[in-house]
């Protein structure tokens, strides 16, 4: 009787341990099994290194990408191929930001039970959410000169378009054009001028009480910290309202000196323009907001967007896209259909009340008839930098329940926020609504 125990809690013992290493196993399999499968040696999935499976396709079926039994094949059209590019990625890996490599796994139908799907070739078929169609307009808008455009459905998060240029051809190689590899849109951050000025007005409007009712005066320049500010233009007297269409320097440099830059940096770094942000797990290059000395002129120069501030395309995105849905952020997405959650960035109240002065930047200072049949709410910016001409920036979302489309537009050293990046996003978001 007493073996018969001995046997018994052996047997336990022995059962229990196998049960502990086959759990180990299945810990192990759940954290690595994505990357054991996608190891570049798997021949079912890669050749010679290269993925070898899977199909691409936009939101409405235009083939993007598709390789298998050692072929790689692009879009049919040529402009497709060349305003795709930075979205799609490229076979060879010169491009890191595109699809192809941030959706590997899913293209080789990759799952926790079955693993790939076995036969080189098969694959799986991922639709994106990009408009082939739709950035080949961006692309042409953008008319040769470097720069960016994303367009977005606030209230689901998907990107309709993602466009970095320069870009090339995949079928025929790079250019050798200076800067055709980066994403502009992800990967590459800018002074961004006076569309910073949506952080500081977002600060001042919940933290200045009297801000409403508070009147600015503009007489072309102010000094701050013994340096001069200058303004565009005198704009006299003004409300808070009419300071943020006229994107006064003045108004926002004291605006800037009042909020302290511990508070504009906690702004920044709230908004998204500071946090190491990622579209689908592809990496987006992180801006920066440098503390100034209190009451000097570059705390008032932050607060305008121009001293050491940058920003990216993306980050900004992201703002204006939460401004149109009341403050809540749908997270942005390649993927058509999906879905990831959601983030408070602004409460409500504020972000009524930017999207409210946002159209009224529009009605009053830019002109609707520049923007014909569009319910647009909008920002320029034109960031001085010491390289070249301004670059410049319009972002803004459309007013429209069967549009929900929000933008940014970014053209490097291309001069005047809304006579060039303006007529880009124009252009971008007429096709948009067509489409």
């Amino acid at each position: 009787m007493k073996r018969v125990k001995q046997r018994a809690t052996i047997t336990l013992v022995l059962s229990a341990l196998l049960l502990l290493g086959l759990l180990v196993f299945v810990i192990q399999l759940a954290e690595g099994g994505k990357s054991w499968a996608m190891f570049s040696a798997n021949s079912s999935v890669f050749h010679r290194g290269v993925l070898n499976t899977g199909t691409l396709e936009d939101r409405n079926g235009v083939l993007l990408a598709q390789a298998g039994d050692g072929a790689y094949r692009y879009a049919d059209d040529k402009n497709v191929r060349v305003a795709c590019l930075h979205a799609v990625g490229d076979y060879q890996g010169n491009i890191g930001t595109g699809a192809l490599k941030a959706f590997a796994d899913k293209l080789a139908g990759y799952s926790f039970i079955k693993g790939t799907i076995s036969r080189s070739g098969a694959g799986a078929t991922l639709q994106l959410s990009i408009d082939a169609n739709l950035n080949v307009s961006a692309y042409k808008a953008l008319n040769g000169r470097a720069g960016a455009v994303l367009v977005m459905d606030y209230t689901t998060g998907e990107i309709l378009c993602m466009v970095s240029s320069p870009s090339y051809d995949p079928n025929a190689g790079a250019s050798g054009a200076d800067g055709v590899y980066i994403n502009r849109a992800l990967s590459a951050t800018y002074t961004p001028g006076s569309v910073f000025k949506i952080v500081t007005l977002s600060a001042a409007l919940e933290n200045i009480g009297d801000l409403q009712t508070r009147r600015f005066t503009c007489t072309g320049s102010t000094t701050v910290g013994g340096e001069k500010i200058t303004c565009s233009g005198k704009h006299g007297d003004e409300t808070i309202e009419q300071a943020f269409a006229n994107s006064c320097n003045v108004a926002f440099a004291h605006l800037g000196v009042e909020l302290g830059g511990d508070l504009l940096a906690k702004y920044a770094k709230d908004l998204g323009f500071t946090q190491d942000l990622a579209l689908d797990g592809i990496p987006v290059k992180t801006g920066s907001f440098d503390i100034a000395e209190e009451g000097s002129a570059n705390l008032a120069w932050s607060g305008i967007g121009q001293s050491t501030d940058l920003i990216s395309p993306f980050a900004l995105l992201r703002l204006v896209a939460a401004i149109a849905n009341g403050g809540l952020l749908q997270t942005p997405t390649l993927l058509k259909g999906e879905r990831s959650g959601t983030a408070r960035l602004l409460n409500a109240s504020t972000a009524n009340s930017l999207a409210d002065m946002m159209d009224y930047n529009v009605q009053y200072a830019y002109g609707p008839s520049k923007f014909p049949g569009l319910d647009i709410c909008a920002k320029t910016g034109t960031a001085e930098v010491g390289d070249g001409a301004s670059h410049a920036w319009f972002t803004g979302f459309l007013r429209d329940p069967e549009h929900p489309l929000a933008f940014v537009v970014v053209v490097e050293h291309g001069g005047g926020g809304l006579a060039v990046a303006g007529a880009v996003a124009n252009k971008v978001l007429q096709e948009a609504v067509k489409g």
